[in-house]
């Protein structure tokens, strides 16, 4: 079986640019790997990322997580579960913790039924590792900022954003992830700094639990 390795935080923390340095460092160590996006990774979720993301979309809340659902439902049953029966490390650009953070806490969705609701997108997947990048939301927004125009999602407002920051705090705690087993191991990484020193940060989480790959990535600059 292969890993599953997750990049969690809030926007602008800089998932995407450090799972793309640790997919490199990967391949240069000679490891076999596969990185996703959510929403998003197929066809479909593709056409659902666009819908989730657009400005001008207003959606409810339970409209929104089923869709987040839907995506990621496809994404597991064609994608992640495949590479992962075939021996790959797969990174995702966000999981199941984005919507506990986001639909959850966020948009005030009952727990519960969101728990559920994940349940029969992944079929029972869980991540080897979660890598928690933590920033102040308002740094992070400041740097999305950068990239262009925000979308739906980073338009939500400030109060949304601080709820989101707290609940991915609170998924750090060892109380919470003893009670979501679901989650796996979430282990927190300091975002801020330059792109290489938290890829330096992260490179050691990841030797660290994924043991077996552990040797090369300590040696790959």
């Amino acid at each position: 079986m292969g890993r599953l390795v997750v990049f969690e935080g809030v926007e602008g923390a800089g998932k995407s640019t450090q799972l793309r340095r640790l997919e490199a460092r990967l391949t240069r160590a000679g490891v076999t790997c596969r990185s996703f996006r959510e929403p998003g990774g197929t066809a479909a979720g593709d056409r659902i990322r666009e819908v989730l993301l657009d400005p001008a979309m207003s959606l409810d809340s339970r409209t929104e997580a089923l869709l987040f659902m839907a995506s990621r439902a496809e994404l597991v049953a064609t994608a992640v579960r495949p590479e992962l029966d075939a021996g790959s490390v797969v990174l995702l650009d966000r999981f199941f913790l984005s919507t506990y953070a986001y639909q959850v806490s966020g948009r005030g969705l009952p727990e519960v039924d969101v728990i559920a609701a994940n349940r029969a997108a992944t079929g029972g997947v869980v991540p080897d590792l979660t890598v928690l990048l933590t920033l102040p939301f308002a740094d992070g927004m400041a740097r999305a900022t950068n990239r262009g125009p925000f979308d739906r999602m980073e338009q939500s407002g400030n109060a949304f954003h601080a709820r989101v920051e707290s609940a991915f705090a609170m998924f750090a705690t060892s109380e919470w992830q003893a009670t979501h087993p679901e989650a796996g191991p979430v282990v927190v990484v300091d975002a801020a700094g330059t792109a290489d020193d938290v890829e330096q940060r992260i490179a050691a989480v990841v030797a660290e639990q994924l043991p077996e790959h552990g040797a090369r990535l300590e040696l790959i600059a």
